[in-house]
């Protein structure tokens, strides 16, 4: 991390370096939680055959994190991007938290103009102070019959702070142009992502003022 030139969040003392192998070593115990080995065992699958990186990235303290199929799922219209959004850090969104995100649709024709679906109803957002995570990334996505995808942890080397949100008080919501330009900008992203790799994709990333991060993408299953 250190020859990477990873910007640090804080000191490098021995307590940090603790907590960050710490955090790495509860990545690597997820192959073994109980949700993972059992999803293993009724597909049949030796769970040896499991193998486990840890990327180390830097948090962005979100505004907005959000989620892109660039092919519809629900639909099948590969013209078409279906999106959802949240407030704070994507672990809302992705994890097992209550309530709906915002989700929307885009044609790939026209990205300027998506269009709302849903609003989002999720009581809780989380944020957190300049830190590192340290994300699971499994082979369980790339073998026969085993679907992975989600299963394993990603641990942030800080803790996240649970904050009441508000989303009618937030701009997303009552402020048509910013809502436009932020929606606008995720099919954005999307399409190109797309583009460059030449098939439909899964990606993940969030907004912090106003600008779009993305912190992965993979083939849309």
């Amino acid at each position: 991390m250190l020859t990477s030139g990873m910007p640090w969040p804080g000191d490098e003392g021995e307590q940090r370096w603790e907590q960050a192998w710490t955090a790495i070593k509860k990545v690597w115990a997820s192959k073994w939680n109980e949700r993972a080995y059992f999803s293993t065992r009724k597909v049949k699958l030796d769970h040896d055959y499991l193998c486990m990186a840890v990327l180390v990235q830097e948090v962005i303290n979100a505004d907005y994190a959000f989620v892109i199929h660039t092919t519809n799922p629900s639909s099948g219209d590969t013209s078409e991007i279906y999106a959802e959004v949240v407030k704070g850090l994507g672990e809302t969104l992705v994890g097992a938290y209550p309530g709906r995100a915002l989700s929307f649709v885009c044609k790939k024709n026209n990205l300027n103009s998506p269009q709302v679906l849903g609003y989002p109803s999720k009581p809780i957002g989380l944020f957190i102070r300049r830190s590192i995570i340290f994300r699971s990334d499994s082979n369980g996505e790339d073998l026969e019959g085993y679907a992975g995808a989600g299963l394993y942890d990603s641990v942030p080397m800080d803790k996240e702070e649970k904050v009441v949100v508000d989303y009618s008080s937030d701009p997303l919501i009552n402020d048509g142009k910013f809502q436009q330009a932020i929606l606008s900008s995720i099919a954005g992203a999307g399409n190109a992502i797309e583009e460059l790799y030449g098939s439909p994709q899964d990606i993940e990333g969030v907004i912090r003022d106003g600008k779009v991060y993305v912190v992965q993408t993979r083939p849309q299953m």
